[in-house]
């Protein structure tokens, strides 16, 4: 009755293009969930009010590391 010129099921549907244009589509999504994860993150790092450079100091106050290891790593920090 209806003669479709169809390989493989190729001809239904949304065919090759559709099928890259679904495939964009939830890529876009996932990039943007971890877009978002990352800027939530993110803020949360900045939010708490303390930089490398405070956590460093506590933790020589703390003895948790010596002063050489301090020097070196402060070093790092403001290169």
């Amino acid at each position: 009755m209806w003669e479709h010129d169809c390989w493989a099921g190729w001809g239904h549907g949304l065919g090759m293009g559709g099928m890259i244009m679904m495939l964009l589509f939830w890529a876009l999504i996932i990039a943007g969930i971890v877009i978002l994860i990352g800027r939530l993150r993110q803020r949360e790092f900045s939010c708490r009010g303390e930089t490398p450079l405070d956590i460093l100091k506590k933790r020589y106050a703390l003895g948790e590391i010596g002063k050489d290891e301090f020097d070196r790593m402060k070093k790092d920090l403001e290169s």
